[in-house]
């Protein structure tokens, strides 16, 4: 008899569940809650099913799970966890439906306002990958959830977004996650306060990341990869930290910020040929960009429109792909480089950057003459500078170096 069938019949003699052999029957700790193990339920859901009113924790085995319907998480103080990418879900489902759905229970209306909204804690989703197809929905799709935490997950292939989050107002945290392959944002997020984006990996979706309507986004240590349209699109929101990224081969811009967006600093990135521009601002306020690199990008590493005002470009190097002496890496179309495009702009402080090899000029200025310009301490090699068309402007201490390609 095989050893596996032998205990089985073994445990089956002696009167004990499984559950009880694997630790999680007899509970002797106080306000301790047993684990259910999705593996001993005819479904997930149904192991969803089967948590308490004050929360627990899922534990979900290792294979391929095919579900046509969302899995519904309706409570709170609750945590999904899996094998890491062992757990696999896939959403066949063909009529726009998410993966995932973090939703209150029924009845509800997703237009509520206030009160109305039906909040709650502390959802935990991590270790798993889920799929999709292209007439799924969402991967994730999170809404009036406080708190909520997902690490270790792989959201790949959905109609929608990878993890669309509505109004999860506080906490929100996503950690060393891979979102690829999404046909809408990899990452959409609506209304949300003090999020925290961070080591999380990013390959073509429609676009990385949106935030929308928010406070206090943090972004950091993450990778976008040649994105289909944008790479972070900030959007009337404020109090944002978008730094140490590497953002590269957007097919559109690598960072846009518009429609009111204030008190954001982006810094210490890099942008590497992304094809319609770098970072591209549009009625943006109080905010930094300092720190960055632009390498090879074509048009518009940094631009700046009419309704921005009070910005600081400060501390970033602008450069094609000359490694000195003469020499460059890669194809001779490819070595092209930009600067700062002004547009009627105004009110803006510009030092100390580096502006090496450009293809245009340092400041490109566009529509009416750029004013009340700071354009101080920087250092342009091989580029002109385009200050000249400066006016009511203060330009000092700036140095031009001539030197052999």
């Amino acid at each position: 008899m095989k050893k596996a069938v032998f205990i089985t019949l073994l445990i089956g003699m002696m009167g004990l569940s499984p559950s009880m052999v694997t630790g999680q029957g007899k509970v002797n700790l106080p306000g301790a809650r047993v684990s259910v193990l999705a593996i001993e339920y005819p479904s997930i859901q149904a192991a969803i099913d089967a948590l308490p009113a004050e929360g627990g924790e899922v534990v979900l085995p290792a294979g391929k799970f095919e579900i046509s319907q969302p899995l519904f998480v309706t409570g709170e103080d609750i945590r999904l966890r899996g094998a890491g990418a062992a757990t696999h879900i896939h959403n066949a489902n063909t009529e726009g439906k998410a993966a995932i759905a973090f939703f209150p229970p029924q009845p509800f209306d997703r237009s509520a306002k206030g009160k109305k909204r039906n909040y709650r804690w502390r959802i935990h989703l991590s270790d798993m990958r889920i799929t999709g197809n292209e007439k799924s929905g969402h991967g994730i799709d999170a809404l009036w959830v406080n708190e909520i935490y997902l690490e270790g997950v792989t959201v790949s292939y959905h109609g929608g977004d990878g993890i669309h989050m509505d109004h999860c107002l506080e906490d929100a945290r996503l950690t060393d996650a891979l979102i690829t392959y999404n046909k809408g944002t990899g990452v959409y997020i609506l209304g949300n306060h003090d999020s925290i984006i961070s080591g999380t990996q990013f390959e073509e979706n429609r676009d990385a990341m949106q935030f929308v309507d928010g406070f206090n986004l943090t972004f950091t240590g993450n990778i976008i990869d040649d994105h289909l349209r944008d790479g972070v699109v900030v959007d009337n929101s404020m109090g944002n930290t978008i730094s140490a990224n590497m953002i590269e081969q957007c097919e559109g811009i690598g960072v846009v910020l518009k429609n009111d967006t204030y008190a954001t600093t982006v810094g210490a990135n890099i942008f590497t040929a992304n094809r319609k521009g770098g970072v591209v601002m549009s009625d943006v306020h109080g905010s930094s960009i300092t720190g960055n690199t632009f390498t090879i990008m074509a048009k518009r590493a940094v631009s700046v429109d009419s309704k921005c005002r009070a910005l600081t470009i400060s501390g970033n190097t602008f450069a094609n792909r000359s490694i000195g002496a003469g020499k460059f890496k890669g194809r001779p179309e490819d070595n092209v480089a930009s600067g700062i495009v002004l547009e009627s702009a105004s009110a803006l402080n510009i030092s100390g950057n580096t502006f090496s090899n450009l293809s245009s000029k340092a400041l490109t200025t566009e529509g009416k003459p750029a004013r009340q310009i700071v354009f101080s301490g920087n250092l342009m090699i091989n580029t002109e500078g385009g200050h000249e068309n400066l006016q009511d402007s203060k330009v000092e201490g700036n140095h031009v170096i001539k030197e052999d390609r």
